[in-house]
């Protein structure tokens, strides 16, 4: 294969990877190639971005794990984009996550996971850059999981005075949630969000 679509490849896989990155070893797996050739793949992928000055991404290299980074000089964009109302609407995964946290705190990363049945670290993330969920304290026993919980800003986005004000879970809840996709209040607060 050319070696411009191997630098495709690894570029779509590192884009996915998102913040994590991804380890030489993990790549070498999924590609199916030995370290050396991965790793000089890896170079010359992040020598064709050193050399366009006008790439708005970088690859680096941290902590062993090869990531996708927006360049600083952007960062003043970047802000406003985050901080912009247009683009603070929740993705369906965070919706779901959030509901399961809401009703469930304080619940661990795994336990979301096993009602969900997908990772959820991205989500969680999400959902924690936005001050809606944070770490409420560690689980007991091996490992010692965090507990996540909602915020006074979840409160405040969904216009809640407490959590009493959650709307009842239907009777049969992991029926209902195989089956309609994890709704659990989304429509009433699919209005809250569209009318902000």
């Amino acid at each position: 294969m050319d070696n411009n679509k191997w630098k495709g490849i690894l570029e779509s896989l590192l884009f996915a990877a998102g913040d994590e990155g991804l380890s030489l070893k993990q790549v070498c797996s999924v590609l199916e190639m030995n370290e050396e050739e991965v790793y000089e793949t890896l170079q010359e992928l992040k020598k064709d971005y050193e050399e366009n000055e006008d790439r708005g991404i970088y690859m680096t290299e941290l902590a062993g794990t090869f990531q996708l980074v927006t360049k600083k000089c952007n960062a003043d964009y970047l802000k406003r984009l985050v901080e912009s109302p247009n683009v603070s609407s929740l993705s369906q995964a965070a919706l779901e996550t959030l509901a399961i946290i809401a009703y469930k705190q304080p619940i661990t990363r795994v336990e979301i996971e096993q009602i969900r049945g997908v990772k959820t670290e991205r989500p969680i993330h999400t959902l924690t850059s936005k001050g809606l969920v944070k770490e409420v304290g560690r689980a007991e026993g091996t490992g010692r999981a965090y507990l996540f919980g909602t915020t006074k800003e979840f409160l405040d986005y969904f216009g809640l005075n407490n959590l009493d004000e959650l709307p009842p879970l239907p009777e049969n809840i992991e029926e209902d949630f195989a089956e309609d996709e994890a709704d659990l209040f989304f429509e009433k607060f699919q209005e809250t969000i569209s009318n902000e």
